[in-house]
């Protein structure tokens, strides 16, 4: 049974966790879906580059990661050390990299001087932000968000990740390849 990361993970102490992330509702994550035909492979480089760009922001270590049909493991390592010795600017750099604004067609820009030195003025923000980064649930959190927002995008359809929404009292019958 799932126990609670709060119960599991001191914050303020280095820790290795291996943590797991499903989708809902038999949404498909990878790979080749039995029941439509239809690939998702291509999401496994979606994963794999966000997970980078994550591990260059927050306070955690990647060792390793699993992507599975419908779930995803994750071994990481958090570390509050590194995020405590960042300074504000530094703080203030990475969370608005993470968070950007975005243009009128909805692409991010990059981080401007004036809502870093914004951030860096506000020093409860700035606490407020270097928790965050050195937070597992945060970590996880802007890891699934965007690609259930880019999956449910490309299965045009909206909820938490349901890429395929069958009939209610329906059963799941693979589909026949020809």
């Amino acid at each position: 049974m799932p126990i609670a990361r709060k119960t599991v993970v001191d914050v303020d102490q280095v820790g290795v966790y291996h943590c797991i992330s499903r989708c809902v509702r038999r949404a498909f994550l990878c790979g080749v879906d039995d029941y439509t035909g239809i690939n998702y492979e291509h999401r496994r480089a979606w994963i794999a580059d966000r997970l980078k760009t994550l591990s260059s922001i927050f306070g955690m270590e990647v060792f390793a990661y699993a992507v599975m049909s419908n779930h995803l493991h994750l071994v990481i390592r958090n570390r509050p050390d590194l995020a405590s010795d960042w300074s504000a600017q530094e703080v203030a750099q990475r969370w608005c990299t993470l968070f950007p604004k975005r243009d009128g067609h909805g692409a991010a820009e990059a981080p401007s001087d004036e809502a870093i030195s914004t951030l860096v003025g506000d020093a409860e923000r700035v606490a407020s932000c270097r928790e965050r980064l050195g937070d597992i649930s945060w970590f996880m959190r802007c890891l699934n968000e965007p690609i259930a927002r880019r999956a449910n995008r490309e299965d045009k359809c909206t909820g938490r990740f349901c890429a395929r929404i069958r009939p209610k009292g329906t059963r799941l019958q693979p589909k026949k390849m020809s």
